[in-house]
């Protein structure tokens, strides 16, 4: 792109009278460059079976393009009509526990239904033939949020049973990773294959859930494969993630059969706004294809299916937010959505323009914005973080850990949010990296939560980024389980064990939180662990911390060993939100990883890169409602947004909810 795209979702179709005109004009006075159409609305693209109308959608386009208004149109496919309900009751989602959604929720259809497809490939061929060579319309969003669903039809029951045939080949294969001998629950025959209801066994579990994310991955590949028969070479096929990480998502994969991603993240306002909320979701969506991306939704004003959270932003986060998005790496921001509901759940949804559809606080805030942008956009678009850190995030495991918890309060995700929140607030930034990831060797660190399901290979791996002179931080559970959910029968931590330069036999619950001996990490108070910890019996490995208790305080809590010209940090036991940061910076300061970013302001973020000029570009947001001033430390350049020039060392001064964006020259 040649600079950034901003704007909304807009539905002509959900106004409460005409006023495509009056709106099209406020975007235009706004500076409003692109929107997003179609994909909430199939019952009026096709009112009844297999007649199809556009003069309702064409008037849009062209008054969009006139107007100089870019436009990604969404298939329809995530929210059925009416009548097609009427027709086809079977094609509706029964779930796990036996139990149907009916008609009135969105996606309650079921991916696999032939029926559903053949519906949903006729209205695709349609849409998608009817504008691929109009010249307002820039690319095309598959579907909308898709989930898996949760389906457990006849069909996807009698799926899972082929799949399992394409994976294990025979029975005897399936009875011994999973060892269905226990319990006499031994298969003989594939016709044996019981359905998924009421299963405990964790293998099985986490088979299911791979193959659940493979219909909603299958699934968008086809609709991306059906666009790609038509669009022109200029247009693109995305699709919009919905705030992930999400566990019954494969985004990985997903993101493979996508020219580009697109991610839906929604955060806190006022007081709770902290730039979090838009980065990590950001930061994992640039990591899937290692390029830029889009956000096609977003905060404009209050948001919630009710009333009872409505906390709409102060002056200046609705700006600073579109720069949390670009400094992660996004080229276009879009807002859900242009108006507000006046009827349906989302009614409290709000857009930038409230219910009485005129300017408000809000639009005055992107008119602002967007003008800004026709500006520093070619400057700021493309922009490409350089990191030397990475989270290694494992569905897999987040599954295995959720059918095995070890905590009421603590699991997967809670992990991989604490890791991602020391960096933040460290400013140190991350990339995300997969088990299947191969170029781990660019990172200088890599954080490991709880990589409980994991196969000897990918475990080598990273034992081999450790010899190559990596810095591994990994989490306790890490290596028990192979990739099948299986307990390795080797001695704990398995193929980690000479990287890790312990093992371990033994682990204990904690009932209550345990000190560390001697306070090691000079955090006062915040000198626990919780949760859980294992035995460690050092080998090799240094300890850096001991529990301080009569029984566990033999067993170290925290050790390091060296491998190679690399390093291994073991965590094993839940680290306070301070222990875990003063660790963090252990390792980074060892990497070198550490400078005057961390000596920032507490509310002030700082994100760093190249445009697509080449040129190093240094982002300083303020999330606060003060004034703060800080030393810039880097080279001469010029501030963006201010038009100033810089110097190094010269003190910088950010008003509250304000940002600077450094060039250096």
């Amino acid at each position: 792109m040649d600079t950034v795209l901003y704007g909304a979702a807009y539905y002509t179709e959900y106004m409460p009278y005409e006023r495509l005109g009056k709106d099209v004009e406020l975007m235009q006075q706004a500076g409003i460059n692109v929107v997003r159409v179609g994909e909430s609305s199939w019952g009026l693209w096709e009112p009844e079976d297999g007649r199809f109308a556009y003069a309702w959608m064409d008037r849009v386009v062209e008054r969009m393009h006139q107007a100089g208004i870019k436009v990604i149109m969404g298939t329809p496919t995530y929210s059925i009509p009416a009548w097609m309900y009427k027709e086809h009751p079977e094609i509706v989602i029964t779930k796990l526990d036996g139990q149907t959604i009916g008609y009135g929720l969105r996606q309650n259809v079921d991916l696999l239904s032939p029926v559903y497809r053949f519906y949903c490939e006729r209205v695709i061929r349609k849409i998608v033939e009817r504008y691929k060579d109009n010249p307002a319309v820039i690319g095309f969003q598959i579907d909308n949020e898709t989930p898996g669903g949760s389906a457990a039809n006849h069909d996807v029951q009698a799926g899972f049973v082929s799949y399992l045939q394409h994976k294990f080949k025979t029975v005897d294969e399936l009875n011994r990773e999973w060892g269905l001998n226990y319990w006499g629950q031994r298969l003989n025959d594939w016709t044996e294959v019981p359905p998924r209801e009421g299963i405990l066994n964790p293998g099985w579990k986490l088979e299911w859930e791979r193959y659940s994310q493979s219909i909603t991955t299958d699934f968008l590949a086809w609709q991306a494969t059906i666009v790609n028969q038509y669009r022109r070479p200029d247009q693109f096929v995305t699709h919009d993630l919905a705030g992930p990480p999400r566990p019954e998502i494969n985004e990985n994969d997903v993101s493979k059969n996508l020219d580009v991603v697109a991610v839906n993240p929604y955060h806190g306002t006022q007081d709770r706004f902290d730039g979090i909320g838009s980065s990590l979701p950001g930061d994992y969506t640039r990591s899937l294809k290692h390029t830029n991306y889009l956000v096609t939704e977003t905060n404009a004003q209050t948001i919630g299916w009710d009333s009872k959270q409505q906390y709409p932003p102060y002056d200046g986060q609705l700006r600073l937010d579109v720069y949390t998005h670009l400094s992660s790496g996004a080229n276009m921001v879009e807002y859900w959505h242009w108006h507000s509901i006046h009827y349906g759940q989302e009614t409290y949804w709000k857009g930038v323009l409230s219910h009485d559809l005129e300017p408000n606080r809000a639009y005055a805030e992107v008119s602002r914005t967007a003008h800004e942008l026709q500006r520093v956009g070619p400057r700021i678009v493309n922009f490409k973080p350089s990191n030397k850190v990475a989270i290694l995030f494992s569905n897999d495991s987040r599954h295995g850990i959720d059918f095995m918890k070890f905590s009421e309060d603590v699991d997967y995700s809670w992990m991989v949010r604490q890791f991602y929140n020391t960096l933040y607030h460290e400013n140190i930034g991350v990339d995300f990296v997969f088990p299947e990831s191969t170029e781990l060797t660019k990172y200088k660190v890599i954080l490991v939560p709880p990589l409980y399901v994991a196969s000897d290979d990918v475990l080598n791996r990273l034992v081999e980024y450790v010899r190559g002179g990596g810095n591994l931080v990994m989490s306790f559970k890490s290596g028990f389980t192979n990739e099948y959910d299986t307990v390795r029968w080797s001695m704990a931590p398995g193929p980690l064990r000479q990287a890790a330069g312990f093992r371990y036999q033994e682990f204990s619950s904690l009932r209550t939180p345990l000190a560390l001996q001697g306070d090691p990490f000079k955090v006062g108070d915040e000198n626990k662990v919780s949760e859980w910890a294992e035995m460690l019996i050092l080998e090799s490995a240094r300890a850096l911390a001991y529990y301080d208790h009569p029984f566990f305080g033999k067993y170290p809590a925290i050790t390091r060993n060296k491998l190679g010209s690399g390093t291994l940090t073991y965590e094993g036991t839940v680290l306070s939100d301070k222990l875990q940061d003063k660790v963090l910076l252990d390792v980074l300061q060892m990497a070198g990883l550490t400078g005057s970013d961390q000596q920032l302001p507490a509310p002030v973020h700082a994100k760093h890169g190249t445009n697509r000029y080449g040129h190093t570009l240094h982002y300083y947001l303020n999330y606060s409602s003060d004034t703060q001033t800080f030393q810039y430390p880097y080279r001469a350049g010029e501030d963006l947004l201010a038009q100033a020039r810089v110097t190094s060392s010269q003190t910088l001064t950010l008003k509250p909810w304000d940002l600077a964006i450094i060039e250096e020259k």
